[in-house]
């Protein structure tokens, strides 16, 4: 009987469509969306987490952002892709609207 939590690493399959979805965020140039996103969280990271979140969501059939947040606190896929960030529906809301 294992006492620790199992990492999140772990959970998630080599071939996973979360981590190919990662991977081509991760070779994307972001620079305009974070020139367009006007806040709403740290411009650092908050692009990224929600380019991940809301590919991934799309890809899953997930399309609002009630929904995304929801899964970001309660499935291991999405916890995943946000690496455990949880932006709120506003902000994955408002990022997609800046990002069109």
């Amino acid at each position: 009987m294992t006492l620790l939590p199992t990492s999140l690493e772990e959970l998630i399959p080599q071939r996973h469509a979360v981590r190919v979805v990662s991977s081509v965020v991760d070779r994307m140039e972001l620079a305009h969306w974070l020139s367009s996103y006007e806040g709403g969280g740290a411009a650092a990271t908050i692009p990224a987490c929600c380019s991940r979140c809301l590919l991934y969501a799309y890809l899953d059939g997930v399309r609002s952002s009630r929904r995304i947040a929801k899964a970001l606190r309660e499935n291991v896929h999405y916890m995943w892709i946000s690496g455990s960030q949880r932006p709120d529906f506003r902000t994955l809301n408002r990022f997609s609207r800046s990002s069109h």
